[in-house]
C-alpha cells in the first residue's frame, strides 16, 4: 500500500458549516443526555407495538447500508483488482467508520435498559441462534476493523508531524504562566513519532488480513438485517415479507455503497474546490445498474411467485411507498446505463442520489412503513427523536470535514493545475 496516494486538505477548520454542524450535534447530544436522565419515554414515541423507531430504522438498518462505501470499494479494489480506485478507498473507509460507529452508539441510545448492555460481553449470556446477536457482534467487530484500516492515515501524520512547532507553542504557553516547559514532554513527543514509524510498516504487512475481515463481516450482518424481519410474517406487509430478505438486503447495501461513494466524492470535491474524479466515478457507475437489475428482478420475480403483483399495483398506502422505492432505484439505474450520462458529473450525482434514496426507502419500508403490529398501535417519531438522529448525522459529517483537514484522507492531486484548484475555504 502506498501512503503517497493521499493528502491532507489544507483549509480552515472553523468555518460556518462547522459551526452549523456543531450546533446540530450539540442539540442532539443534549437530548441524548435527557434520554439517559429521564428515560426513553421523555424523548421518544416508541411503544410495545413499535419497539423500533426512527433510530433503529435509520441509524442501524439504513445508516449501515449508507456506510457500506468502504465495503463496496474493498470488493472493487481487492477482489476485482481495480487498483486504480485505490486512492479513493481511504475516504470511503472514513465514511464507513463514522457510519458504523454511530450506528452502534445509537443502539445504546435505543436500548430500554442500557445498564444491562454489559451482558453482551459475557459469553454465557449469548444467544448464538439470534440474528440480532450476529448483527451486534459483526457491527462491533467491523467497526474495529474499520479503525484498523484507517489507522495508517493517523500513523503517517504522526510520523511526518514536525513536533518542533508544537514544542515552541508549549514554550510560549509555559512562559506566559511563568513556568518552564518540562523536558520530558519533548522526549515523549519524539517517542510517539518513533512509535508511529515502527508500527506503520508492521501494520501494512497484516492489513490484507484486516481487509478480508472487512469484506466478510458486512456480508454477514447485512444479510442478517434482512433475516431479522423473517419472523415478522404477520406484521410485515406481504409486499416486503419474503424469504429473499437476506439476499435483497445484501445486494441493496452493495449498490447503495457504490452510489454513496460517488456522492461522497462529488460533494467533497465541490465543497473543497477540488477537480472532480470523473473518470473513476464513471467507471464505478458501470457496476451499479447491473446490481440494481439483479435486485429489481428478484423483487419482481418474488412478487409474481407469491401472487402479490396486484397488491403492488393497487395504488394504496403501501403500494405507493413500494412503487416509489422501485421507481427511484429503476430511474437512477436507467440513467447510469447511458454512457453520456455517466460522463457527466451532474447526471452521476443525480442518478446516484436517486438510487441511494430508493435503496434507503426500501429499508424504511421493511423496518417501519410496512410494519404493522396490529390495531391500536400507531407511531410517528417525536421531535426529539428526529433531532437526535439529525444530531448524529451532523456529527458524522462534522467528523469527516475535520479529519480530512488534519489527516491524509483525500486522493492526492498531482498536476500543478490540480494543486492550484485546491483553495483554502
Amino acid at each position: 500500500m502506498s501512503h503517497d496516494e493521499y493528502q491532507i486538505h489544507r483549509a480552515k477548520i472553523l468555518t460556518p458549516s462547522f459551526i452549523f454542524l456543531l450546533t446540530l450535534s450539540l442539540i442532539g447530544f443534549v437530548l441524548i443526555g435527557v434520554r439517559f436522565v429521564k428515560g426513553i419515554g421523555a424523548v421518544s414515541n416508541m411503544s410495545d407495538g413499535y419497539p423500533w423507531g426512527i433510530w433503529i430504522t435509520y441509524d442501524v438498518a439504513t445508516g449501515t447500508a449508507i456506510a457500506c462505501g468502504g465495503y463496496a470499494m474493498a470488493i472493487l479494489i481487492y477482489i476485482r483488482n481495480h487498483m486504480h480506485y485505490h486512492p479513493m478507498i481511504r475516504s470511503a473507509i472514513l465514511t464507513s467508520m463514522f457510519g458504523y460507529g454511530l450506528a452502534g452508539f445509537s443502539v445504546m441510545v435505543d436500548v430500554g435498559r442500557p445498564w444491562n448492555a454489559y451482558n453482551f460481553f459475557i459469553p454465557s449470556k449469548w444467544q448464538a441462534n439470534s440474528a440480532m446477536f450476529e448483527v451486534a457482534l459483526c457491527v462491533m467487530a467491523y467497526t474495529t476493523v474499520l479503525l484498523l484500516e484507517f489507522l495508517p492515515a493517523v500513523l503517517t501524520t504522526l510520523e511526518k508531524t514536525e513536533w518542533r512547532t508544537l514544542q515552541l507553542l508549549l514554550d510560549m504557553l509555559y512562559a506566559r504562566m511563568g513556568m518552564k516547559r518540562p523536558e520530558r514532554i519533548g522526549e515523549r513527543l519524539d517517542r510517539v513519532k518513533d512509535l508511529a514509524a515502527w508500527l506503520k510498516p508492521r501494520l501494512d504487512k497484516v492489513l490484507i488480513f484486516v481487509i478480508v475481515l472487512g469484506i466478510t463481516l458486512p456480508t454477514m450482518h447485512q444479510s442478517s438485517l434482512g433475516s431479522l424481519l423473517l419472523i415478522a410474517s404477520t406484521k410485515l406487509h406481504p409486499l416486503w415479507h419474503t424469504g429473499f430478505l437476506p439476499l435483497l438486503f445484501l445486494i441493496n447495501c452493495m449498490f447503495i455503497g457504490y452510489s454513496i461513494a460517488i456522492l461522497e466524492s462529488v460533494i467533497s470535491c465541490y465543497a473543497f474546490k477540488r477537480p472532480y474524479e470523473t473518470k473513476e466515478l464513471s467507471g464505478m457507475a458501470q457496476i451499479i445498474p447491473w446490481l440494481t437489475v439483479i435486485w429489481l428482478s428478484v423483487v419482481v420475480g418474488d412478487l409474481a411467485w407469491r401472487g402479490q403483483l396486484a397488491a403492488a399495483l393497487s395504488f394504496d398506502f403501501y403500494s405507493g411507498f413500494f412503487l416509489l422505492e422501485f421507481c427511484l432505484v429503476a430511474g437512477g439505474s436507467l440513467l447510469m446505463f447511458s454512457g453520456k450520462k455517466r460522463a457527466s458529473i451532474r447526471w452521476l450525482f443525480i442518478s446516484a442520489a436517486l438510487i441511494v434514496l430508493g435503496g434507503a426507502l426500501y429499508r424504511f419500508n421493511v423496518y417501519l412503513i410496512g410494519f404493522n403490529p396490529g390495531k391500536g398501535w400507531h407511531y410517528f417519531p417525536a421531535l426529539a427523536e428526529l433531532l437526535i438522529t439529525v444530531g448524529i448525522v451532523a456529527f458524522e459529517i462534522l467528523g469527516y470535514q475535520v479529519l480530512v483537514k488534519i489527516l491524509p484522507v483525500l486522493p492526492k492531486l498531482h498536476t500543478r493545475q490540480q494543486l492550484d484548484a485546491e483553495v483554502k475555504v
